[in-house]
């Protein structure tokens, strides 16, 4: 899923503050381990 797609699933305003904020937790969880991101822009879930 990519980090506009969730601001749209969490019916938030496409806005750039709103999709950078939502992509800098989604790297976060990246450098946890949580999710993965394969290349830029989409982010899985380890396995799926």
């Amino acid at each position: 899923m990519r980090a506009r797609d969730l601001c749209q699933a969490l019916d938030l305003p496409i806005l750039p503050k709103n999709t950078e904020g939502i992509r800098s937790k989604l790297k976060r969880l990246v450098s946890r381990g949580i999710l993965t991101e394969a290349e830029p822009g989409p982010f899985t879930r380890p396995g799926a």
